[in-house]
C-alpha cells in the first residue's frame, strides 16, 4: 500500500503517457476526494489519483471532462505501468458526474486487477469441464482468469435479479456472485440506514433464489472482508467473515468454528466437484455434506 502516495517518477511517467496532470496522490475517501478536488479537476482537466488502505491505484474523473472510455484507457495505461515492485492489486476507474457541492459517482466503475499469479479454483473447474459464471465484479477481480461467462450488474438488486435469472440456465458448475453495494455504497460511506435497507432487500431476493434452487444445488454466502457502516473511519473494519451453506445435501446446524484460511472455501468447492485440488486450503466438505 501507499500511505504517502505513489512515487513521483511513476506519476510523471503516467502523466506523460496520458497527457494529463495529476491531482491529490494520497490516501482518500472516494466521495471526499471528488468533493475536495472535483472543481480543480473540471477547471484543469487533471486526473484525480488516490489510494486507500487497500492495494489500489484509483483514478477519478468527471464524465464531461474525461469520457468514460477515455478514463478506461488511462486505467489500462496505469495497469501496464503498475507491475513488479509497484504491482498494486487493482487499478480502478472512478467516473463521477454533477457540479461542485453535488458530485456523485456513477455505476460505470471498472476494476483492472493484477493477473492472479497461480491457477484458481475456477481454473480447476474449467479444466475439468465445468462451467464458470461470474456476476458483478468477479471478472474484474480475477482479471478474467477462469471465468467462462460474465454478467455485469448495476447494483445489488440488479445482481440478484440476474443471478435468479441464471437459475434458468442448464449448467453444471459454479456461479460466483459479487454484490458490491454493502461495501462501496453503504459500508465505506458509513450509511447504517442504507446498509440495513440493502440487507433487507437482499433477504427478500434471497428468499426467491432459495425457492428456485434444484435438489442438487448448493448456495454459499460469505464475504472477503468486513465493512461495518457503524465503525469509525471509512476503511474495512474486520477480516473475520461469515460463511453460510445451504442445500438439500447440506447438514443442518453445523458449526465450522473459525477457519484458518479463506482458501478453505475454494478447497471445499473443488472437493464437492470431486476434482484434484490445485489451490491452497483445507476442505470442510465432509463436515457440511450429508
Amino acid at each position: 500500500t501507499y500511505p504517502d502516495g505513489f512515487p513521483q517518477d511513476l506519476l510523471e511517467r503516467f502523466s506523460e503517457l496520458t497527457g494529463r496532470g495529476i491531482l491529490c496522490n494520497k490516501p482518500y475517501s472516494g466521495t471526499d476526494v471528488i468533493r475536495d478536488y472535483g472543481k480543480e479537476h473540471m477547471e484543469t482537466g487533471k486526473l484525480i489519483v488516490y489510494t486507500s488502505a487497500d492495494s489500489v491505484f484509483q483514478i477519478a474523473a468527471h464524465e464531461e471532462i474525461v469520457p468514460v472510455e477515455e478514463l478506461y484507457r488511462y486505467c489500462e495505461i496505469a495497469r501496464k505501468l503498475l507491475t513488479g515492485e509497484h504491482g498494486v492489486g487493482r487499478v480502478i476507474a472512478r467516473p463521477f458526474i454533477g457540479t461542485e457541492g453535488n458530485f456523485t459517482r456513477t455505476p460505470r466503475r471498472h476494476d483492472y486487477s493484477l493477473m492472479p499469479p497461480e491457477a484458481t479454483m475456477m481454473d480447476a473447474l474449467l479444466q475439468n469441464g465445468y462451467a464458470t459464471y461470474g456476476v458483478g465484479k468477479i471478472y474484474d477481480i480475477f482479471a478474467g482468469k477462469g471465468i467462462e461467462h460474465t454478467t455485469r450488474i448495476l447494483n445489488n438488486i440488479d445482481g440478484m435479479e440476474k443471478t435468479i435469472a441464471l437459475q434458468e440456465e442448464d449448467f453444471n458448475g459454479l456461479c460466483f456472485v459479487n454484490l458490491v453495494d454493502f461495501d462501496m455504497v453503504y459500508g465505506h460511506r458509513n450509511d447504517i440506514d442504507g446498509y440495513a435497507k440493502a440487507a433487507t432487500k437482499f433477504d427478500e431476493q434471497l428468499k426467491t433464489f432459495l425457492s428456485r434452487m434444484k435438489d442438487e444445488d448448493i448456495v454459499m454466502i460469505t464475504a472477503d472482508h468486513g465493512c461495518d457502516p457503524g465503525f469509525k473511519g471509512t476503511d474495512h473494519s474486520r477480516e473475520y467473515v461469515p460463511f453460510l451453506a445451504y442445500g438439500k445435501d447440506i447438514k443442518e446446524n453445523v458449526n465450522l468454528g473459525t477457519r484458518n484460511s479463506f482458501a478453505d472455501i475454494a478447497a471445499t468447492i473443488q472437493d464437492i466437484f470431486e476434482i484434484e485440488q490445485i489451490t491452497a486450503g483445507n476442505s470442510f466438505k465432509d463436515a457440511i455434506m450429508k
